[in-house]
């Protein structure tokens, strides 16, 4: 197979993030021996996955002499709040579309997008594309010359930093001699999912890939993974690859729907908090290890296996979750 040819892109994350195992939840849980993949420990602005996709998409906006970054996302989204940081360090104006009505309370992420000097600006009822092309719009009137991110930074730029990731992945299990069984994660702009099924293939990762849906159901989900698999295996000069038939969502838990907390999310986060005192968020790892949980109690996995669940970060919101978390 190809090897893929990687664009620029610039040092902002703290790399490689630790592979740990969490013995205390796998005994508890008495099934499959669980280890994590610490992306919430990328640095920047308390970390989270978005923070290699913005390496190369930081790189490709300074390369084409843009000045302003703008994206948009949830309330409490942690790609706006890593996108502010990152532009911060980098010396550029930000904008954040965020979707709903404003006057919501300055707390979590948002609190941080305002200390980081982001100009918030809020959908209210208003499509956030339009929005944002009118910001760019305003920008390019100012002279400046912006960069529009998509939500959660999911392109081919994005995920092209979880084919990476897979690299990183395959290197620390060969100096640990570990052979992962199960690759588990939250999934929901496709991304990071798309990266690492592409890069399990690119790699040669034996084992099962699984997205866990925190919003859009099954069908969808998978079809955005593979359309920007494909899309970004071309990028990397990898030809016509395709990944479809490896692209796995599981949407059995969306719950309440998205940001929503019940009593699965509320659970999985206690129990990781108390059994390794790891931090998981509300609205992706929370959602996504209450899955994990969930399939290894009925089963899905059993005992001499091994299942990785990848930390994509987001605790920067659990302030905003108070009421529903205790």
């Amino acid at each position: 197979m190809l090897k893929p040819t990687y664009p620029e892109r610039l040092s902002i994350a703290h790399l490689p993030t630790p592979l740990e195992k969490m013995s205390r939840l796998s005994r508890a849980l008495g099934g499959p021996e669980i280890y994590v993949k610490r992306d919430d420990l990328t640095g920047l602005a308390t970390g989270g996955n978005k923070t290699r996709k913005l390496e190369f998409l930081l790189a490709d906006a300074l390369a084409q002499g843009c000045d302003h970054l703008i994206t948009i996302g949830a309330p409490q989204s942690n790609h706006c709040r890593q996108t502010a940081a990152a532009a911060a360090r980098h010396g550029l104006g930000c904008s954040l579309v965020l979707r709903g009505e404003g006057g919501a309370p300055v707390t979590g992420n948002i609190l941080l997008d305002r200390l980081l000097g982001a100009h918030i600006y809020w959908t209210e009822g208003q499509p956030g594309n339009e929005i944002m092309a009118r910001i760019a719009a305003e920008q390019r009137k100012l002279g400046r010359m912006p960069y529009l991110i998509p939500l959660g930074g999911s392109n081919v730029m994005g995920a092209t930093s979880y084919v990476l990731a897979m690299k990183e992945l395959m290197e620390q299990l060969a100096a640990e001699n570990l052979n992962i069984d199960f690759i588990v994660f939250a999934s929901s702009s496709g991304g990071t999912q798309a990266g690492i099924v592409l890069g399990a293939a690119v790699y040669d990762f034996r084992g099962h890939v699984l997205g866990i849906s925190v919003d859009h159901d099954a069908d969808t989900l998978k079809t955005i993974v593979s359309a920007l698999a494909t899309a970004t295996a071309t990028h990397l000069g990898l030809g016509t690859l395709s990944v479809a038939d490896r692209v796995d969502v599981n949407d059995d838990y969306l719950g309440e729907g998205y940001a929503q907390v019940g009593e699965p999310e509320r659970e999985a986060i206690q129990m990781v908090a108390q059994l390794e005192g790891i931090l998981l968020d509300p609205v992706y790892t929370g959602r996504a290890m209450a899955g994990l949980i969930d399939l290894i109690r009925w089963g899905a996995f059993t005992r001499g296996q091994k299942v990785l669940f990848w930390h994509t970060g987001g605790t920067a919101a659990l302030p905003a979750f108070a009421d529903k978390l205790l």
